[in-house]
């Protein structure tokens, strides 16, 4: 058996995502019999991770996690990319396609320095830069302060223990991929909705790399699939952007899915939330509860959605 890589395979080179390309390779190897070293691991510097002292929107919002693999990939310098699910833009370049959808880990979002939300400190300060957990946090805990917290899960660990706040959000797939599961305490769906995609790992390659597209294709999973196809469906009729405030949980129900969206103003001060349920791959629910929130939409909601 040949040492060559079969695949390259394009990663950011943070801890987390390093992780989940090293998850990525062993299901390529496990799946097709490969040798490790057949499976290239090849790490990029996204511009996410250069600029960390402001919010993601000020700066060019989910692109920035994609544009360099986008790139890489575009170029032919390496055949697929490992992308976070909930990083990538809810349009992406007709060149690409998303060839598999790892098993969705856990979706829950982890607070971290207390064990809820009402255990927060009153006027605690809060550190989080994602437009979703800020808003939503305000909903519930008006009297909290949130400042912006970006980078790697180290690096927010770090600016905790600094004392720059007194809790933070993690995804808590990210900690149990890093083996920190004993960092945050997972919240709740019923009471804290998670972030479309969250807790998934996607392969992308380019549409006409029909070898690529059949060695990915033999991990994807339907139900993940079935899930995150719908989250992204109704983030593309919500026309929402990075600065948009919008929680989705899409969980199996019966033999389809169900549904259950908000969306909010970024002080906080206003919610809006709807429900659906569906056959796995239609759409036309998904899309009526979009255009039902978006008609329901308060003035403090409506400028940060119906951009599409």
């Amino acid at each position: 058996m040949s040492d060559a890589p079969l695949i390259r395979l394009g990663t950011r080179n943070s801890p987390l995502a390093m992780a989940q390309a090293v998850e990525a390779r062993r299901r390529l190897c496990d799946a097709h019999g490969w040798a490790e070293k057949q499976v290239e691991l090849v790490p990029v510097v996204a511009s996410g991770d250069k600029v960390l002292d402001r919010p993601l929107a000020e700066i060019g919002g989910k692109a920035l996690w994609t544009k360099e693999l986008d790139a890489w990939l575009a170029e032919g310098r390496i055949d697929a990319s490992v992308h976070s699910a909930k990083d990538v833009e809810t349009l992406r370049p007709d060149a690409f396609r998303f060839a598999a959808m790892l098993p969705r880990a856990d979706r829950r979002d982890a607070l971290v320095g207390a064990d809820s939300i009402s255990a927060i400190p009153h006027g605690a300060v809060v550190g989080t830069s994602a437009p979703r957990r800020a808003s939503q946090l305000l909903n519930l805990r008006p009297d909290c302060k949130v400042v912006t917290f970006r980078g790697n899960v180290a690096t927010r660990l770090g600016k905790l223990e600094a004392g720059e706040a007194d809790v933070t959000f993690l995804a808590a797939a990210g900690l149990e991929r890093l083996g920190q599961s004993d960092v945050g305490a997972p919240l709740a769906s019923d009471d804290w909705i998670p972030a479309a995609g969250q807790g998934v790992i996607v392969l992308e390659c380019r549409a006409n790399d029909e070898a690529a597209k059949a060695a990915l294709g033999a991990l994807d999973d339907e139900q993940t699939r079935a899930e995150l196809e719908a989250e992204r469906a109704l983030l593309a009729k919500l026309g929402g952007t990075c600065h948009s405030p919008v929680a989705v949980l899409c969980e199996p129900a019966g033999d389809g899915l169900a549904m259950r969206a908000a969306l909010f103003s970024p002080d906080g001060t206003e919610r809006i939330e709807g429900e659906a349920s569906f056959a796995i791959g239609d759409h036309a629910p998904v899309e009526a509860l979009a255009a039902d929130l978006l008609e329901r939409a308060t003035p403090g909601i409506a400028p940060h959605f119906g951009q599409a």
